[in-house]
Order: structure tokens, then C-alpha cells, then sequence
């Protein structure tokens, strides 16, 4: 739990007994590689921090799959709407590879932010977070082309590139592998 609570301290600093109360309210829980960690249509019980690993958001649908979002160690992850309004989630979350979570639930959470200044601090900076991560999601996807979007990409998100299978990060951009193929030949 270290790399929770150095995450927290990055903002704010923690009292111990601070600490120890909102480190009694999370769990370990390991997923294996291309596990789901929520389904299609499963209610997001849980707001998690990745210890270590990569998860992946997606739609599925018949003919193919859209990857819209990325979380690695060191972050918080969840399908964080569906926590928030306690609805079906509309999309997967799956791990890409094994992925060690320290997991908090709604209620659990709720507890936190009305026991402490630090919970209630770091809930606002996540949720804030998300909203910035997610506009400029969409702005990119409206102004940019496939191209620009890879090249974005390669600037901005290496660790993309570096850790997710291409076809993912082909459906990340909007196109299909072999788009993607022809862009990174044209581009090298």
C-alpha cells in the first residue's frame, strides 16, 4: 500500500492516523492478464489504485472493439461514472497483463470522505483529473487525424506505445492495425 499512500502525499500531508484509517478501507485483489476486472453492464463497486499493471477500457461490439482509455501502475482506475451514479456500466475494463489493485468500495469511500480532510482532498483531485483526461480525449478525437493522434501519442503517452499490444493501440487512435501499420511505416 506504500504506493497509495505516496500517491496521497504528493498532495497532501498525511497524519499516521489519518492513514491508517483510509489504508484499513482498501483491499488487494489481483486480476490475471485479459481478465475483466467489470463487465458490460456490471455497477462499478469499487474506485482502484493500480500497484502494478495495465488495464484497458473498451467497448465491444460485433464486428470489432473500441479502446477508449488506459491506466497504469500508479493510478487510479475504475469505470468511475458507473461508481459515481451506481449504474450499468456501458463498457469493459480488462487487465493487460497481471495487475495487482488495491480497491475501495463506494461505501467504504463515502466513509473516508466524511472521516477525513485528506479523503475528501484526494477524491475531488481524482474526479477533476478524470474530467480533464476524458475533454481532452474528445478534443483530440474532433480536431485531430489518425496520424496527428499517433504522433500525440508518441509524444505525450510513450508508455502506450510501449506497454499496449498494437491492435489496442490501434483502436485507441480510430483506425484498424493495418492503418496503423501504414502510419508508423510512413512516419519512421
Amino acid at each position: 500500500m506504500g504506493y497509495i499512500r505516496e500517491f496521497y502525499e504528493r498532495f497532501i500531508k498525511l497524519e499516521e492516523p489519518e492513514w491508517r484509517f483510509i489504508a484499513a478501507h482498501f483491499q488487494k485483489q489481483v486480476f490475471q492478464k485479459q481478465e475483466h476486472i467489470i463487465d458490460l453492464g456490471e455497477t462499478e463497486n469499487y474506485l482502484s489504485f493500480i500497484e502494478s499493471g495495465l488495464v484497458r477500457f473498451y467497448i465491444p461490439g460485433d464486428e470489432r472493439e473500441w479502446t477508449f482509455h488506459f491506466n497504469f501502475h500508479k493510478e487510479f482506475t475504475g469505470a468511475y461514472d458507473s461508481f459515481l451514479t451506481r449504474t450499468p456500466a456501458t463498457y469493459r475494463l480488462q487487465a493487460l497483463s497481471e495487475t495487482m489493485l488495491w480497491r475501495i468500495s463506494y461505501e467504504d469511500l463515502q466513509e473516508v470522505y466524511t472521516h477525513t480532510r485528506a479523503g475528501n482532498f484526494l477524491g475531488r483531485f481524482i474526479a477533476e483529473r478524470m474530467f480533464l483526461t476524458c475533454a481532452r480525449r474528445t478534443i483530440d478525437l474532433v480536431r485531430y487525424n489518425a496520424t496527428e493522434r499517433y504522433l500525440q501519442l508518441l509524444k505525450e503517452e510513450p508508455r502506450v506505445l510501449q506497454q499496449v499490444p498494437l491492435k489496442y493501440v490501434a483502436s485507441y487512435i480510430g483506425i484498424t492495425p493495418q492503418a496503423l501499420s501504414r502510419i508508423r511505416r510512413q512516419i519512421s
